[in-house]
This record gives C-alpha cells, structure tokens and sequence, in this order.
C-alpha cells in the first residue's frame, strides 16, 4: 500500500534534511516533533514508511525510538537541533502550514 499524501512529503523532507540517513540519536526528537502535528496513527505510519526504506537496522533503531518516546521526551536541545536541521530545507514540522491529505 501507497503512504498517504501527507507521509510521502514528509518522508521527501527528511530526505532532503538528512541525506546520508537519519542517525539514531535523532529519531526520539524527531518523532517528539512529528507527536506535534501528526496523530499517534501517523506517526506510526510514518515510522513504518521510514523503516521500509531505511532497512532492518533502521527498522530496530526506529522501533527503539517510538518505544522511548512512550517513556521519555527529548530534551529541549534536542527536539530543537532536528527541528533546525527540518527548518534548513524548508519545512518547519511545527509551523501551522503542514496540510493533511
């Protein structure tokens, strides 16, 4: 099944943010920033689509991601230095403008 409208854009800007791969160390905050703006669906959604391009190892740190969220929140700097890093190529995942599909 195709990802929704909404999840290809997104997964497309993180591509364009993190060219060489997310590292593991940024998938809590960045799921913490997605939380903001996506519904808890969704944001399960979009860590499968990641998963399934991204390859085993990924799927496992992803996995470990989502799990932490549920336990513990990024600190400040961190949600911040993705949000930064999103900001950098065009989209701000707080900003009011993300449409839905």
């Amino acid at each position: 099944m195709t990802a929704p409208i909404l999840l290809q854009s997104i997964v497309a800007w993180l591509r364009k943010g993190y060219p060489e791969g997310i590292p593991p160390y940024d998938y809590v905050p960045l799921f913490a920033l997605m939380q903001r703006r996506l519904s808890d669906d969704e944001v399960r959604e979009l860590a499968l689509e990641l998963a399934s391009v991204s390859g085993d190892e990924a799927s496992m740190t992803i996995g470990d991601a989502i799990e932490r969220l549920t336990h513990e929140q990024p600190s400040a700097d961190e949600i911040e230095r993705v949000r930064l890093r999103l900001r950098d190529v065009g989209w701000d995942p707080e900003a009011e403008s993300v449409a839905r599909s």
